[in-house]
């Protein structure tokens, strides 16, 4: 399993990003998908989930704001994050919830939100 997240980058408040994570080695159509990010001072935390349904779960501190979705045919799931604050700055990762009995991370990717 793989998943190599990217499109992390420095943004002022109140704009936007979009991540992409391209997901290897399983059957990705199958899988729930999900985000986390770390952000400075707290534990990892969920920022939103895709099943293999469609439906989509979100964090309270991002609903309203950033999209989760993914393309099965790509193997990629994306977050798109609008109206950015100075406290989502963080480490963004993408995760493989469950496969075979335990779950996979992607390296990373950094996003930084200037005020």
């Amino acid at each position: 399993v793989q998943l190599q997240a990217f499109g992390g980058g420095l943004v002022q408040a109140g704009g936007s990003l979009r991540l992409s994570c391209k997901a290897s080695g399983f059957n990705f159509s199958l899988n729930t998908m999900a985000w986390y990010r770390q952000t400075p001072g707290k534990l990892r935390e969920l920022v939103a989930s895709i099943a293999s349904s469609g439906s989509t779960d979100y964090g309270s501190l991002v609903k309203g704001r950033f999209t989760i979705s993914r393309d099965n045919a790509r193997r990629m799931v994306y977050l798109q994050m609008n109206s950015l604050k100075p406290e989502d700055t963080g480490v963004y990762f993408c995760h493989l919830p469950a496969f075979r009995g335990r779950s996979y991370w992607g390296q990373g990717t950094l996003v930084t939100v200037s005020s």
